[in-house]
Parts: C-alpha cells; sequence; structure tokens
C-alpha cells in the first residue's frame, strides 16, 4: 500500500482528479469536459499499472 500512496504519479493522478472535480463543479457542461476525465482515467490506470509493474519486478528480484 505504501508503494501506492507515495507514488508521483499517483499523487499527481489524485490532484488531477481533485482539479477534475472542481472543474466538473464550476465549468460548463461540454466536450472538453467528457476529454477531461477520459484523460484523468487513462493518466491514473497508467499510474497504477506502473506501481503493479514495479511491485512485481521488485518481488522477482528477491
Amino acid at each position: 500500500m505504501r508503494k501506492f500512496l507515495f507514488n508521483g504519479a499517483i499523487i499527481s493522478a489524485a490532484f488531477s482528479g481533485f482539479s477534475a472535480l472542481k472543474a466538473t463543479a464550476s465549468g460548463p457542461r461540454d466536450w472538453r469536459l467528457l476529454l477531461l476525465w477520459v484523460s484523468w482515467a487513462a493518466s491514473t490506470a497508467i499510474a497504477i499499472g506502473n506501481v503493479v509493474d514495479a511491485a512485481n519486478h521488485a518481488d522477482d528480484d528477491a
């Protein structure tokens, strides 16, 4: 769990998710908002995948 909490990509995804929530609450509802959430979901999935992959490689090396 610590691997996820202290990873820079996960922290960045959390902050961008907070920004996306603020944009959803205050901004206009158009196609750009959909793209914002799609890009946030993709970057979060990539960040999680990288942490899992790094954890698997660390377990193989040990």
